[in-house]
Parts: C-alpha cells; structure tokens; sequence
C-alpha cells in the first residue's frame, strides 16, 4: 500500500470541556462513582497540587471515512479515506468542578488493502487502521479543518457523549451555580509544520502539534491541559465582559463576578500534568497567546472590584 508519512502514523483527538451541573464542587467519594464508567476499572485519581481524576478508558469501535487533504494542497475540497479500529475515550474531572469528555486515536496505515476480521482490530485499543489507498493525503489536516462533516468520523461526537453520560447522572443535582459555554477542542499530531494553537470560534479551537517521542495519551493529557484552561479563561472573560465596571452599582457586579472568585480562579496551574517532553508546547501557548497574561489581567479585574466593593461597604457604614 502506497502511503506517505502523513498517514503513516499520526494521532488525532478532540476534547469537549463543561462546567459540572452541580451546586457545589463533588467530593472525592462523588467523583470516584461519576467517572466510573467501566465496570471493574479504576478511576485514577490525586489530590496534588489540585484535585483531578480520570475515568478508565472506553473503546469506541468504528468502520467510516476520515477527512484528509491532499498533502500538495492543491485541491480545496476534503478527501475520505476509510479508518476501521477503535477511539479511546474517558472523562476527567478537575477540582471538582470542571468535566471534560475525550476521544482520540492513533491512525496507521493497515499492511493490507483489505479490512480484517474485527478480533485484529480489538487487539489494538485506541488504534484505526487505514484501509485503501491513502497516499498523497493528510489525515491529521483533514481532522483539524472537517468541523462535523456529515458521514465522517466525528470524534466530538464520542467526547461529548462521555460528557453527557456524567452529566446524566443522578448524583449531579443539575444546580449549576453560574451559565457558561461547552467549548471544543480538535487537535492532531503530524508530520509537517510546528505548533499552532487556533481560535476557530467563540467555542472551538484547534491544536497542531509536530511529530513528538510522547505516547498519544500522553499528548492527550497536554490536550485536556490546554483546554481546560482555555475553558477557563472564557469562561471568565464571560463573566467579566458580562458585567462591565460602571455599567451597574457595585453590589450588583460584585455579585454576578462572585462566581469567579468561588469556582474558577484556584484552578488555574497550567502545565501541572504535563509530560516533560511536551513542557515546550506550554511554553508556546505561554508565550502566544499569551494564555496566562490575559488570565491574571482579568483576575485583577474582579479582585479590584471585589476590593473596592468592600471600601464602598465600608465607607457607607454610620
């Protein structure tokens, strides 16, 4: 089978990250029935340096297209290369507050034209084998710019479906304390070119990664990183953006921002989890965007308001 390097081996993944539907963050014992979503597998779990947890993986088997392009870029439209195996998922849990539904796998080219008994493919977990002709094609730009194209694999799908299946349970009282948006994010590990973190919209984002010695659960766990801060930092330019300084009395923007203070701002440590073959990409997201400047600007922003609510308090006080 003619291939190229591109579809020789890349790793493709996307993560959907949501607020828990419960009024307050769940205890370790909660998290630990949550996130059990295989009978007979632990849930991973650790406390340092913030509460995180992590569901036993779940196999997803499949036989569709994957999107592709062309590796010479000359054709706009995207091609389909048929993928036979199995997506790896799980849902993980942070500070007790924010889920997260993720699906990834690697892809290979198969040794043969022809797809195999499914007892071949069972045997490789978290692996999709291409079968046909898939020279000439890029899988991992096909799943960076096929946002759910009909008829093709759709690893959100499978993401937000492990989100689901959390939020559905009856140990969530579905008392959110504060709104906010479920953001997605798709990313690959390829051959060409370096890193790039994009905002497609208000609610997606991409990643390219270059070809790296990690193992995909490894780039994984970068992955669901980024984008729990990414979720984050929406989520409180929301918040803030939603309730400009001198657009009401104090009390009242001081008590739609609460939230942040409460739920949001001792979750963010970027990089705790990280593989340190991958420390680097951090680095990058650190210094372009800049993900960590625009967060502490806009947590001085709510501290301020928060300050200065208590000197009005207290100046008003006979």
């Amino acid at each position: 089978m003619a291939t190229t390097s591109e579809t020789a081996e890349v790793v493709i993944g996307e993560v959907h990250t949501a607020l828990l539907q419960n009024s307050t963050a769940v205890s370790a014992a909660t998290t630990t029935a949550l996130l059990a979503l295989t009978t007979g597998e632990r849930v991973r779990r650790s406390e340092r340096p913030i509460a995180y947890a992590v569901s036993p993986a779940r196999f997803t088997g499949v036989d569709c297209d994957l999107p592709a392009v062309p590796v010479t870029g000359r054709q706009p439209d995207l091609a389909r290369v048929r993928a036979v195996g199995t997506v790896a998922s799980r849902a993980v849990l942070t500070g007790g507050h924010v889920l997260q539904g993720s699906a990834f796998a690697r892809v290979t080219a198969a040794d043969s034209r022809h797809r195999r008994p499914w007892s071949h493919y069972l045997s490789r977990p978290g692996v999709l084998e291409l079968v046909g002709r898939s020279g000439g094609l890029d899988v991992a730009g096909g799943h960076l710019l096929a946002a759910d194209h009909p008829g093709l694999l759709d690893l959100g799908a499978i993401g937000g479906r492990t989100v689901d299946a959390v939020q559905a349970s009856s140990r969530v009282d579905r008392r959110a304390p504060f709104r906010t948006v479920r953001t997605g994010l798709r990313w690959a590990v390829c051959e060409r070119g370096g890193f790039e973190f994009r905002l497609v919209d208000h609610a997606a984002r991409t990643i390219r990664l270059p070809r790296t010695a990690a193992d995909a659960e490894a780039v994984a766990v970068l992955c669901e990183d980024i984008a729990l801060h990414d979720w984050l930092l929406t989520t409180l330019l929301s918040l803030v953006s939603r309730n400009p300084a001198g657009s009401a009395e104090r009390r009242q923007v001081v008590a739609r921002l609460a939230p942040a203070a409460d739920y949001l701002l001792h979750l963010w440590m970027p990089a705790a989890r990280t593989d340190a073959a991958l420390a680097p990409f951090w680095q990058g997201i650190e210094q372009r965007p800049g993900m960590t400047r625009q967060w502490q600007t806009n947590v001085d922003r709510v501290r301020d308001q928060l300050a200065l609510a208590v000197i009005e308090a207290s100046v008003r006080r006979p």
